[in-house]
């Protein structure tokens, strides 16, 4: 199992080793950990860390990350991302959590010139087609998902196993939280979206909303924009209209104690994604009792179900006409509130990690009959 500290995949890891950790007392488990996480997870008898300080998603990792983990001498590796070393062959699971790289590729944001980025790209491709034709077992993190890659890249759906992640236990207020959005500067009633700025997530549509939205209904709101800046992020700031700067904050990257606060005060959380594989910060807000607008983009109207209030992000005044109606209307915060209630128990981070024991087991045993 590899590690990664990027946002959404670093919180999937981080889940699934915190609950093995709980439920599975059989199996022995090798935490492949870069340099910089290293010491975030702690070394016990069936957890061994061992040092893979490489550059994920480039040449190097292709060259040497094979051979580090053949002289680990694992049974079944999981790679939690598609970045399968075109040499590894031997039994793997692999988790694919969206297709972003085919549907909203990022050339404005690659330092590479136009010639590498094509030969990098084509690469990447390869890597993932390699990744989901030789795994014993894919597991992705919901139907939409699971449709996208068959439809795709033709993998046959018989291959994939439907696993949804959890909104984290771990989340919790420790800090005093007046302090924190006297920091953020924060200082009245606010609209909350926690996460990136990539174009898939439709930030510019959002503030595009926004700026109906304050000019429509003058309620005197903040929208509070919480992600580590990026040349995305970087990118909007610069571009903002500049009748929108005094209410719009951007925290840059908050620490799980202080966004625990920006969740409990928010007075509605926003996801206007365009595309997600899975979409936690939305289920995260839902478990604050935070009532969520969302798109009814991708796999949305699935992860959330009935606990959200849907618009079309793509439209500014129906995505505006969403916020305002869930901020005014009581009767259907409180509604959504009870939805989201009955929404969440459908994920379980035991049932997360359960599941993801069933695929090593089920791998482990179809390596064993291949081999014999």
């Amino acid at each position: 199992m590899c590690g990664a500290q990027n946002a959404g995949l670093g919180r999937y890891i981080e889940e699934l080793i915190i609950e093995l950790q709980r439920i599975d007392t059989q199996n022995e488990y090798v935490l492949f950990l870069k340099r910089d996480n290293w010491d975030s997870v702690a070394h016990t008898d069936r957890f061994t860390k061992v040092l893979a300080d490489i550059h994920w998603y480039g040449f190097e990792e292709q060259i040497k990350f094979t051979q580090i983990i053949k002289k680990a001498d694992v049974d079944v590796m999981h790679f939690v991302h598609w970045n399968v070393p075109l040499t590894y062959t031997d039994p793997y699971v692999v988790t694919m959590h969206d297709l972003i790289m085919y549907h909203y590729p990022r050339r404005e944001a690659s330092t590479l010139g136009p010639l590498a980025y094509w030969i990098k790209d084509k690469v990447m491709r390869r890597v993932v087609n390699h990744a989901v034709r030789r795994a014993e077992r894919i597991i992705v993190t919901s139907e939409f998902t699971k449709h996208d890659i068959h439809e795709t890249l033709g993998v046959p759906l018989e291959n994939m196993s439907v696993i949804y992640q959890a909104p984290s236990k771990h989340i919790s207020t420790q800090n005093e939280c007046n302090t924190v959005l006297s920091k953020l500067n924060i200082k009245t009633p606010f609209v909350l979206y926690v996460g990136n700025s990539y174009p898939h997530k439709n930030i510019s549509g959002l503030l595009d909303a926004w700026q109906e939205f304050v000019h429509t209904y003058p309620d005197n709101y903040q929208l509070v924009l919480a992600g580590k800046e990026n040349f995305f992020y970087k990118k909007i700031k610069q571009t903002i209209n500049p009748d929108l700067k005094s209410s719009v904050i951007f925290t840059g990257f908050v620490s799980d104690n202080d966004i625990a606060c920006l969740y409990k005060h928010a007075k509605l959380f926003v996801f206007p994604s365009l595309y997600e594989g899975f979409g936690l910060p939305p289920l995260e807000a839902m478990k604050f009792g935070v009532p969520v607008v969302s798109s009814n983009a991708a796999c949305m109207p699935e992860v959330l179900g009935e606990g959200a209030y849907y618009a079309d992000a793509r439209d500014p005044q129906a995505l505006s006409e969403a916020m305002h109606r869930v901020l005014s209307d009581d009767d259907l915060r409180y509604e959504l509130l009870e939805r989201a209630r009955e929404e969440l128990l459908r994920y379980s981070a035991e049932r997360f990690a359960s599941q993801t024991l069933d695929i090593y087991t089920h791998a482990r045993r179809q390596a064993s009959k291949s081999s014999t």
